[in-house]
C-alpha cells in the first residue's frame, strides 16, 4: 500500500472520526468519511496495546491493509476509512479477517459483494495466518 493512501496524521484521524460514519461488529470498527475529488482511498489504521504486543498489533494491521489491497476494486475510492481492531481480532486469520471486514464493510455500503472477490483472497497464500 502506498504512502499517499495512508492515513497518518491526529488531524486526518480526527476528521475521519468526527465528520464521518461509523458501523461495528466484534472484531472492527470502521469509520467512513466521503471527501471530493480523491482518486484513491485512504486508510488508517488503530490497534490499541489491550489487543496485544507489537507482534500481534503488526500482525493485525498487516492482515488489514491486505484485505483493503485485495478489495480496492471494490471500494468506493473517494473516501477515508479508519479501522480500529477489537480484542477479538487478535485470535483471527486472514480469512476471518476478511469476512468480518467485508461484513462491516457491507453493513456500512462501502462495497458492493462480488464472489471473484471473495475467492481471490479466500486462496492467497502469500501471508501466514
Amino acid at each position: 500500500m502506498k504512502k499517499e493512501q495512508r492515513l497518518k496524521k491526529n488531524e486526518e484521524f480526527s476528521a475521519v472520526f468526527k465528520k464521518g460514519h461509523s458501523m461495528a461488529n466484534r472484531q472492527f470498527v470502521l469509520y467512513i468519511l466521503p471527501k471530493e475529488g480523491q482518486t484513491s482511498f485512504r486508510l488508517g489504521l488503530s490497534v490499541s496495546k489491550r489487543v496485544g504486543n507489537a507482534v500481534c498489533r503488526n500482525r493485525i494491521k498487516r492482515l488489514i491493509r491486505v484485505v483493503f489491497q485485495d478489495l480496492e476494486g471494490q471500494l468506493k475510492t473517494d473516501c477515508d476509512y479508519v479501522v480500529i481492531a477489537r480484542l477479538p481480532a487478535r485470535d483471527l486469520g486472514l480469512k476471518e479477517v476478511q469476512s468480518s471486514l467485508e461484513h462491516v464493510m457491507r453493513k456500512s455500503k462501502a462495497l458492493r459483494r462480488s464472489h471473484t472477490q471473495r475467492t481471490k483472497i479466500i486462496n492467497r497464500e502469500d501471508v501466514r495466518d
